[in-house]
């Protein structure tokens, strides 16, 4: 959420010279469904699928409405379930104090304080996480905030999936925790299960090189 291509900065280095890579924008719809399908648009044919966080959301809503095209998913710092009610009732408040300009202040008072593990690339990858923010804008924010609002349930989604399946997080990841990924894991047969030390929400900016290790696996799988 709130996050542009920069987000995989480490991965486009490391992958760009080998894989033609696809950065697909999230922030045009206000519903999960939608989203996906705007992904499915601009996709090939057949392709590997890699999405974190609200990523991993809509990458699994893409898997749902074209399980033929995807060849391969990587789901990382994300959520197969529906968004508990008491999450729901924060984000109407957040949606109309970020309409009314403080969209700085919910960054850095109730969203950025649950990206991060403590390290000594903190304090970048937070200004790096809200420049992203600013970018992108209140409008956005109040898009994606409905689509996670009304996102589904993708348990019945993981478990009919037979493609090689990654699920990877953080150790210190509070907003999307490591149970997370087990029960992401446990849905799909043959799924591995990858925690990153010294990781919270972010792997791919705070621990690039594991992360990347890890994706170079599932992509070789």
């Amino acid at each position: 959420m709130m996050c542009d291509a920069r987000l995989f900065r480490p991965q486009i280095a490391a992958f760009s010279g080998t894989r033609t890579l696809l950065l697909a924008p999230i922030i045009a719809r206000d519903s999960v469904a939608a989203l996906a399908a705007d992904v499915l648009a601009a996709a090939p044919p057949v392709f590997a699928l890699a999405g974190l966080s609200m990523g991993g959301i809509v990458a699994m809503e893409v898997l749902r409405q074209a399980p033929h095209r995807v060849e391969r998913i990587a789901l990382l710092d994300t959520n197969p379930l529906a968004e508990t009610e008491a999450v729901k009732a924060r984000r109407g408040p957040q949606i109309e104090a970020v309409r009314a300009g403080r969209l700085a202040e919910i960054m850095r008072d109730e969203m950025k304080p649950n990206y991060l593990a403590d390290g000594p690339g903190k304090a970048a990858i937070l200004e790096l996480c809200m420049d992203m923010a600013l970018d992108l804008g209140p409008e956005v924010f109040a898009r994606q905030s409905r689509a996670l609002m009304t996102r589904p349930d993708q348990s019945r989604t993981l478990r009919a999936t037979r493609v090689p399946t990654l699920a990877l997080c953080g150790r210190a990841d509070t907003l999307c925790p490591v149970e997370r990924h087990a029960l992401i894991a446990g849905l799909v047969p043959g799924a591995v299960l990858e925690i990153i030390d010294g990781a919270g929400h972010l792997p791919t900016l705070e621990q690039p090189d594991v992360t990347n290790a890890a994706l170079a696996r599932w992509l070789e799988a």
